[in-house]
């Protein structure tokens, strides 16, 4: 009897070589100094019904070596041969592995080998994930955003990034962040001083003490990321799909600004953007298709009841302004008319029970630029005007097809929270009522509440969010939320529960499915 996926998770822990953890690799002795090393765990992401990207990153140029087994003890594992880790690519690598259609779970194995010295091989680092199958059963996933923001980098002292140990224990089978995965415009000091008299101590790199306009500066905060233990281990036991938001770059940037910003050499945030999505892609278990190899954008369906649909709300966006344009105005861009197109065509398309729109910025809350706008809200209340046409279209659309149980889910404002939208509490009415669910940060500043606007009628059924007066409160004071989605396999019932650092459910939903009508 193969062990469950919690008792393989504990037997790890106890033997103290835990997944995403290296392990001791049998039969190979060698200088130390001849070995790659693999410097920042494992990972597993964009899941399909047969397939899932593997990633890796070694210490110098070297080559990928993969074992898939559908056992923890990797009896009759097949040896893959996966790409060669370059500083090209920042010296990662990923591979697609295919035929994994069979396995509802698949344990990997990764090793890196000297270029030249096939014995010279590193120690492996094992992890696992849980294959979606094709028939009906109860899935669990989290989704959050916003990782080492404001300041709060890792302090090792008070458990480094605790909410992703906390997600680890919820067993969830795969993991949606939202954006804002790194903080490139967001350098550390050493230490913070705190309201309770306490210091914040952050753990330091070069990378995270200036804001990043390079290739290897981009590079240099995800490798700070992966510093800390809880994000390695999580990365090993739970496949993540990665949206990006605008501090993988710069805040709230839009295609062909210029920085006014006297920390940055480089201005050109276009140019800036580049590379960050460079380093995105590199940097993250992400599939990238040959004919749209840069598109982030992405559906997947996990199982045949749910399917998510990934937005990206940044590369096809109109710069930031008063947000008042009209219907067709190309200075409202938000998603871009193509994305709302595909979007629409995809929904009407879906055989899924449930709907997931990832969105990396939300529907009704306003988001302000200064004086401009960022999200899709401009504060009116009235008739769609600016970027709320694109979406006033998309639900109209999900109306007038009779497209059912659509439920959005968002961070990007560092609290969370829980939405309803009625077309009898709105200006525009042409919509069937949804949901949208807010949560993060995972390791950031807390701020909030945000206003609501009334066009498209939300209204707060829930919230958390700090005190009056209060913002950027640091991961400490417990202020960290995630949100959990269960899928019962039976009833279809979709059950929302948003939670704290600590695992406490704060608010819970149950939505039951609705027939298309």
């Amino acid at each position: 009897m193969q062990p469950t996926r919690r008792q393989f998770l504990g037997l790890g822990l106890k033997a103290g070589a835990g997944l995403g953890l290296i392990t001791a690799a049998p039969g190979i002795v060698l200088a130390e100094s001849r070995r790659p090393v693999i410097t920042s765990g494992v990972m597993s992401g964009d899941v399909g019904t047969d397939r899932a990207i593997i990633w890796s990153r070694a210490d110098r140029p070297s080559r990928m070596l993969l074992d898939i087994a559908d056992n923890a003890a990797f009896n009759n594992a097949r040896t893959l041969q996966g790409p060669t880790a370059l500083p090209a690519s920042g010296l990662t690598a990923k591979l697609d592995v295919t035929g994994l259609a069979d396995l509802p779970e698949v344990f990997y194995r990764v090793r890196f080998a000297a270029l030249g010295d096939d014995r010279a091989v590193s120690e492996p680092v094992i992890g696992r994930l849980v294959m979606p199958g094709r028939s009906r059963r109860s899935v669990r996933f989290v989704w959050s955003g916003d990782t080492v923001g404001q300041g709060w980098g890792i302090d090792e002292s008070r458990g480094g990034m605790r909410i992703y140990d906390t997600m680890l224990k919820q067993s969830p089978d795969f993991f949606l962040h939202s954006g804002d995965t790194i903080y490139a415009d967001g350098p550390l000091e050493e230490s913070v001083n705190l309201e309770d008299g306490s210091v914040w101590r952050n753990r330091m790199t070069d990378a995270k003490s200036k804001v990043a306009e390079t290739l290897d500066e981009y590079r240099g905060q995800y490798l700070y990321n992966l510093l800390d233990d809880n994000l390695k281990r999580f990365n090993a036991e739970v496949p993540m799909y990665a949206q990006w938001d605008d501090h993988e770059t710069v805040n709230n940037w839009y295609p062909g600004e210029i920085l006014d910003d006297p920390r940055y050499t480089e201005k050109n945030v276009s140019l800036l953007a580049a590379r960050a999505r460079r380093t995105f892609l590199e940097s993250m278990p992400i599939r990238q298709r040959p004919e749209a190899p840069e598109m982030i954008r992405r559906r997947f369906t996990y199982g045949p009841e749910l399917e998510v649909f990934m937005l990206d709300m940044r590369t096809y966006r109109a710069a930031n302004s008063t947000n008042t344009q009209g219907a067709d105005d190309p200075a409202s861009s938000l998603m871009g008319a193509r994305q709302v197109d595909d979007l629409i065509a995809a929904l009407k398309a879906s055989t899924a029970t449930w709907k997931i729109i990832a969105s990396d910025m939300p529907v009704g809350l306003v988001v302000a630029d200064g004086e401009h706008f960022e999200a899709v809200a401009n504060g009116e209340g009235g008739a769609p005007s600016g970027r709320e046409h694109e979406i006033a279209r998309l639900l109209k659309a999900i109306h007038d097809n009779a497209i059912a149980n659509v439920v959005w889910l968002t961070a990007d404002v560092h609290y969370t929270a829980a939405h309803h939208y009625a077309p009898e509490r709105a200006s525009f009415k042409q919509f069937t009522p949804f949901w949208e669910f807010v949560s993060g940060p995972l390791h950031a500043g807390t701020f909030g509440p945000n206003t609501l606007d009334a066009t498209f009628g939300p209204e707060v059924v829930f919230q958390k969010a700090p005190a009056d007066g209060r913002a950027n409160l640091p991961p400490s004071e417990g202020f960290q939320f995630f949100g959990q989605v269960d899928l019962d396999g039976d009833s279809l019932a979709l059950t929302v529960t948003l939670k704290d650092t600590e695992g406490n459910s704060l608010h819970q939903q149950v939505l039951t499915p609705q027939q298309a009508s």
